[in-house]
């Protein structure tokens, strides 16, 4: 154990629980950001020594300021809440579900970032990650690219809402960069958690992909910022 923190949203399960282990294995205390408080704690009990249970909502403003209010420091912070719910095209999308997936996937991103921006700040070396998608990626969207068939406008919510949360990563770094902030996105590839049905079914680990969440949460302070960046730690194009 060491005086580092983290806090992981949506750590009850699929990846983001994945990244709590491994930070918790790095010998850092990890807040594991639950909806559900008894979901939350048993995810708490299975990663074991290092992790704190911190219920908290991402689209709800009032719980996350009695969340942050129980954090003094954080070094780590991994937004990885994320929801997708259809496989869509825009044209089969109801407006619905694009201010839901939003809500979530992009406002909710802003609002922890900001809300827990004290306790950050408190830290020598601040490390922000955002859960992105390579299918966010308008380049990849049009060209061969080593994570999907191109050329597909499905889940035109999630994948929006992604490349908006990328712009988000470029504007948070740029903002933080003079306190020493280190601001990146990932793109973790397809894996078999609950986010869609493609996703549940792809047979991809999520323990893979929360190693290159890792990586960013540790990088050196003479490590990138306002990257995007794939689960093997290769560029990804905006």
């Amino acid at each position: 154990m060491n005086d580092r923190t983290a806090l992981v949203t949506g750590a009850n399960k699929g990846i983001g629980k994945h990244v709590a282990h491994l930070l918790a294995a790095e010998g850092l205390t990890v807040y594991v950001g639950a909806r559900d408080p008894e979901r939350g704690q048993r995810a708490v009990e299975e990663i074991g020594a290092g992790a704190r249970l911190l219920v908290l909502d991402v689209t709800d403003p009032d719980g996350l300021a009695r969340a942050a209010a129980q954090v003094d420091r954080l070094d780590v912070l991994v937004n990885n809440a994320g929801i997708s719910p259809s496989l869509a095209p825009p044209t089969a999308t109801g407006i619905e579900e694009f201010r839901r997936t939003y809500e979530t996937n992009v406002f909710g991103v802003v609002a922890v970032t900001n809300a827990f921006l004290p306790a950050l700040r408190r830290s020598p070396h601040p490390r922000v990650v955002n859960v992105s998608s390579g299918s966010a990626s308008l380049t990849w969207s049009t060209h061969p690219n080593p994570q999907f068939t191109p050329g597909s406008a499905g889940a035109a919510a999630y994948r929006s809402s992604k490349a908006a949360l990328n712009a988000l990563t470029v504007l948070y770094a740029q903002t933080l960069a003079e306190d020493g902030f280190k601001v990146n996105a990932l793109a973790p590839g397809v894996r078999a958690t609950d986010l869609n049905p493609r996703a549940a079914t792809s047979g991809g680990d999520p323990a893979e992909a929360a190693r290159g969440a890792l990586h960013l949460a540790l990088l050196p302070d003479d490590g990138p910022t306002g990257g995007f960046f794939s689960w093997d730690g290769t560029p990804v194009p905006w």
